[in-house]
């Protein structure tokens, strides 16, 4: 085995209707007066990029494969919950995280206020110190679906490091 493998994770949900009472939760944070994101879970896109970057570094499948919208059990499920079943299945086969680099992709709401929260949320479910999670943001200039503010695309890249013992 390596010593060292790289994983990347993509995942993407669309707003829900506005007379919708989900919240938008994004790494764990709550923003407040946005619209929440359609998923079968909480829709937490950012935690789910982060699952799967994990997992392909592992070479462990994927979310969907896992957590599938075919499961009931799941529906409305924390997303937080599945990153750390995620995190326990990557060193279970022999793996931890080294560090995280996540961007988020959203024309709406302003996301910059939440960096250092959703930063130590992501610190904390991977078992990172803080300064191995990196988490940017970013617009489409108002370009494709994602500019006219329809939803949130997040994109994870992680390194996976070979546990020692």
């Amino acid at each position: 085995m390596s010593a060292v493998r790289i994983g990347q994770g993509v995942d993407v949900h669309a707003f829900t209707g506005e007379d919708d009472d989900r919240s938008l939760v994004l790494c764990g944070v709550t923003v407040p007066g946005a619209p929440g994101l359609v998923g079968h879970s909480d829709g937490d896109a950012g935690y789910h990029a982060v699952a799967d970057a994990l997992l392909g570094g592992a070479a462990l499948g994927d979310l969907g494969t896992r957590f599938g919208v075919d499961r009931p059990e799941l529906s409305g499920a924390d997303s937080a919950d599945l990153l750390a079943a995620v995190v326990a299945d990557v060193a279970a086969a022999g793996w931890a995280v080294g560090n995280l680099d996540v961007t988020i992709v959203a024309q709406r709401p302003r996301l910059a206020g939440h960096r250092e929260a959703m930063r130590s949320n992501l610190a904390e479910r991977c078992h990172l110190d803080v300064g191995a999670v990196s988490v940017k943001f970013t617009t489409t200039d108002h370009l494709g679906a994602l500019g006219r503010g329809e939803g949130v695309l997040a994109l994870a890249t992680c390194l996976l490091v070979a546990r020692q013992g």
